[in-house]
């Protein structure tokens, strides 16, 4: 199993690890432990390069099971390798993926809509809310409101209960649809504080100051009671 680097330092940019598995079929590595985000929750996975030696292998994707899908030749198991992100890309969506969570926190808060879905791109994220009504008035509310909350710099906070005391949280799942895994003995929680608490397992920056300015670039009707807000870093 490899460890999840990410999970406990979002901004580790370089590591050392082993390689434990080599899937020729699919050129791709496991290490015992990476910092490359494998995609999940929206947030898609992390690019960046594998060091061996003298050779540079680009990761080009980590698919579940921190798979990591390499260019080149594949080094032997046991090879100690050199693991490096795409940081700017990496950042990008951090800032991004915190931002989702800012607009989250503002419109449970404000207006109690759960979400149905959301997708993100570097600087760029759209969330589904379960509203009846969209309009131009109420997106202009809801955009000074969140950039309100970025400008409060309020502070970001990673931590990780069992189970049985994450459900005690009210309102810890905001999706429409509880995405946990049954059975999974521990929660992942990202606090965006004195605004916002969810359940998340991606990477978000520290505080909200490092988000910047926020802006819906589009809000449009996906039915009756599905409106989608597309963000704008």
């Amino acid at each position: 199993m490899t460890e999840a680097l990410y999970l406990t330092d979002s901004y580790l940019r370089c590591f050392k690890a082993r390689v434990v598995a080599v899937h020729e079929e699919l050129g791709a590595l496991v290490l015992d432990q990476s910092a490359f985000y494998p995609g999940g929750g929206g947030q898609p996975g992390d690019v960046g390069v594998l060091r061996v030696n003298d050779q540079v292998l680009p990761v080009t994707q980590v698919k579940r099971g921190h798979i990591h899908v390499v260019d080149g030749t594949l080094p032997p198991e046991g090879a100690e390798v050199l693991g490096e992100l795409d940081w700017d890309r990496r950042y990008q969506l951090m800032r991004t993926h915190s931002a989702m969570h800012v607009l989250c926190g503002v419109v449970w808060r404000d207006y109690g809509a759960s979400v149905t879905g959301g997708n993100m791109q570097p600087l760029r994220g759209r969330m589904d809310f379960e509203f009846e009504r969209m309009e131009k008035e109420l997106v202009a509310e809801i955009e000074a409101a969140i950039n309100v909350e970025v400008d409060a710099e309020r502070d970001i906070r990673i931590n990780t209960l069992p189970r049985e005391d994450a459900f005690q949280i009210p309102d810890l799942v905001r999706t429409k649809i509880n995405l946990l895994p049954e059975g999974i003995p521990e929660v992942r929680t990202v606090e965006i504080v004195g605004l916002d608490l969810q359940a998340d397992g991606g990477t978000h920056v520290a505080n909200t100051r490092e988000i910047g300015p926020l802006r819906i670039a589009e809000y449009r009707s996906k039915g009756r009671i599905n409106k989608r807000i597309t963000l704008q870093l």
